[in-house]
């Protein structure tokens, strides 16, 4: 998880220590101004796209499989999580001023729903490959899959309650050149540094990793000429999320195996642009996870005619990877083609 806006006290106090007082000063100076602007940035994109998501689901495409469920649980988190990245930007650019109070609330939520949209991102994965190995089943279980899919997402906030609760216990504001909300214990970071690539990046890559692999496998293996397209996505999938959390998570990996590396001012820089990297997933979720569906595309031209929008229109024509996802089960041969955004259970 982005924690370097957390521990700029220790960055502070390895920057008194090193020589360069001119070099370290360029980069709190670059630090000041960037950023805020890539957390201001991510937040009118984020809360844009997922509030999109978030109207299409509740008023025109309601929540009929356990993929919608998913889908529904996405952008709440991943706005959640863009809705504290004011109060950061701020704090970045002059100091914390909000106190100790929405100091805890708002670390917690930052950390709550970063833990939430992590694991929602697993859970789709999981739920894809089950849709493509068990076709059948999956459709003949509709009903119980949804009463599953509210369970799961219910008990992925309460784990991602439990694993913030250190961050929330001990956040404080403290004060060097300037005040700041932190974490500030040193065992604490260990822990929730553990935690965090755990939850945040392992998890789901080694999720991605197994169940697409399947994936591909059966892709290969079906006689659909959308399976091209279906293949596309999957790699667009992965491809998005190495670039954006493996850097900062690698940087901090590195940073953790040798502390020597915090003294030097070209990995601070490490740590900033790689942050603000990783902060993108909020933007591109709604574009990865949503918008690519034929079905809530066309709901999203349909939201847009209502509020007066001249230029979009409800178009039947066109397929999209949904469709190529898209089979029924008398036809299992082709089950392999339901990498898709909508479930088979939507059929």
């Amino acid at each position: 998880m982005p924690d370097t806006m957390f521990h700029e006290d220790e960055f502070q106090i390895f920057n008194i220590s090193d020589g360069d007082d001119q070099e370290h000063q360029t980069f709190w100076h670059f630090r000041k101004f960037f950023l805020p602007c890539m957390y201001v940035a991510v937040f009118i994109c984020g809360l844009v796209g997922n509030s999109l998501v978030l109207v299409i689901y509740i008023f025109y495409q309601k929540l009929k499989s356990l993929t919608d469920i998913f889908l529904m649980n996405l952008p709440v988190a991943d706005l959640l999580f863009v809705c504290t990245l004011p109060f950061w930007a701020y704090a970045g650019f002059h100091e914390w001023v909000f106190g100790d109070i929405p100091c805890k609330i708002l670390l917690g939520m930052y950390t709550l729903n970063f833990y939430t949209s992590m694991l929602t991102l697993t859970c789709i994965t999981v739920d894809r490959f089950i849709a493509v190995v068990q076709a059948t089943k999956v459709y003949n279980q509709k009903a119980k899959r949804m009463i599953w899919g509210k369970a799961i997402c219910l008990s992925i906030w309460v784990i991602s309650l439990l694993v913030s609760l250190p961050q929330i216990i001990y956040a404080n504001v403290t004060h060097t050149d300037k005040y700041n909300c932190a974490y500030d214990e040193e065992r604490l970071s260990t822990m929730v540094l553990s935690i965090q690539l755990i939850l945040g990046f392992f998890l789901p890559l080694l999720t991605m990793i197994i169940c697409y692999s399947v994936i591909i496998k059966n892709l290969f293996q079906a006689r659909s000429f959308q399976k091209h397209k279906s293949l596309k996505i999957i790699f667009l999938v992965v491809a998005v999320f190495l670039l954006t959390q493996m850097p900062f998570n690698l940087v901090k990996l590195i940073c953790s195996t040798n502390w020597e590396y915090s003294l030097m001012t070209s990995f601070h820089y490490a740590i900033t642009v790689t942050e603000s990297i990783a902060f993108l997933r909020a933007c591109l979720n709604p574009v990865l996870y949503a918008f690519v569906g034929l079905k809530f595309r066309k709901n999203f031209y349909k939201l847009m005619k209502d509020i007066g929008c001249p230029y979009f229109r409800v178009s039947s024509q066109g397929k999209s990877s949904e469709d190529a996802f898209r089979t029924s089960p008398s036809h299992n041969a082709d089950a392999t083609g339901m990498f898709q955004l909508k479930s088979h259970s939507d059929g």
